[in-house]
């Protein structure tokens, strides 16, 4: 008997168009039947736009998810979620209905015409490294060699990211 192996991946979601929670809501059920097991989901962040600012604030969210999908089938998968919701691609930074990357990919480093992983931007944006640092502070980023705590306390990102309900975190 083969044993398929499992994957530990994490994955950003985010939107700031219509109902924001009901877009991260669906994107989670989403991702659960179609990619894996969610193992833990962080808390809701209203975020600042970055990179583009006229325009609402996001709601961002990480999930830890368990999945034997391999890398480029699981950009398919999601690229075929947002679809399914609805996301527009206009111009880079726009607003959307729902935007989901991929961060990690257990430790490995993919560059392929397909995916980057780990994502490039990680360690500039807080958004991204706020709600990460609540999952995993330790993991280590394949690539800079330093956990999300200390990529996170580096971060030159200005940027508000308040968890939702609540005052400035991180």
């Amino acid at each position: 008997m083969t044993h398929i192996k499992q994957h530990r991946v994490f994955i950003s979601t985010g939107t700031n168009l219509g109902d924001k929670e009901m877009n991260l809501d669906t994107a989670t059920q989403l991702i659960a039947a179609r990619v894996g097991k969610i193992k833990a989901a962080s808390s809701r962040y209203e975020t600042a736009p970055w990179g583009y600012a006229d325009q609402p604030e996001f709601l961002n969210q990480v999930l830890e998810v368990e999945t034997m999908l391999p890398p480029g089938k699981l950009m398919e998968v999601l690229l075929h979620i947002e679809a399914q919701m609805g996301r527009k691609r206009t111009f880079k930074n726009a607003s959307r209905v729902i935007d989901i990357d991929i961060l990690f990919y257990d430790c490995r480093i993919i560059q392929t015409s397909k995916v980057t992983i780990p994502h490039p931007f990680i360690s500039k944006r807080r958004f991204i490294l706020v709600p990460m640092c609540e999952l995993a502070p330790e993991f280590t980023h394949p690539v800079l060699k330093k956990n999300i705590q200390t990529l996170l306390a580096e971060c030159p990102d200005p940027l508000d990211v308040k968890k939702l309900g609540d005052k400035i975190a991180g």
